[in-house]
């Protein structure tokens, strides 16, 4: 059943009565401004990266090494706090050629962004991250791969602290 615009109460409106300014409006343009806790497990993982190190945490009951951190496993539902220092290389699990940036625009030379497993961590557990310093025909599921760090005095505490990760 479909309804006819004429069949509804009010004044039907036009976009030409608002480009002549015969509707009253207003364009409201809030501030969003806003504060944001990382929380104690990733705090602690950002803060780590800024000084160029990766951390992950252990679970007591079921033995996973986790990266990024968390409190709580998500298959045993227990408290975690083990804090382990983990290797900055690992194994591409998966990965992907984008010719289309975070920002919906066209890139020339494409992204790879890849999960990678992190030395130490455990088996299935990863960070997802770029790729760079390879060809597209060169990336292979199972590669090994290094970070490639942003300079100490360059660093925020940010994942952006690695910059890539490359080849081994």
């Amino acid at each position: 059943m479909s309804a006819n615009i004429e069949s509804f109460p009010g004044t039907p409106l036009s976009q030409a009565d608002f480009d002549e300014g015969k509707i009253l409006s207003t364009h409201w343009k809030p501030r969003l401004e806003y504060g944001w806790d990382a929380g104690v497990a990733i705090s602690r993982y950002l803060a780590e990266l800024k000084n160029g190190r990766i951390i992950g945490i252990k679970c007591r009951r079921c033995r996973r090494t986790v990266v990024p951190p968390r409190v709580v496993c998500e298959w045993c539902w227990e408290p975690i706090d083990e804090w382990v220092y983990l290797q900055d290389t690992g194994t591409v699990n998966t990965f992907s050629v984008c010719y289309i940036r975070w920002d919906a625009s066209r890139a020339k030379e494409p992204l790879i962004p890849a999960v990678i497993e992190i030395d130490g961590a455990s088996k299935g557990v990863g960070i997802l991250h770029l790729l760079d310093e390879i060809s597209t025909e060169d990336i292979a599921i199972g590669m090994r791969v290094k970070a490639v760090w942003k300079p100490a005095d360059e660093r925020t505490g940010s994942i952006t602290d690695i910059k890539y990760f490359k080849p081994v």
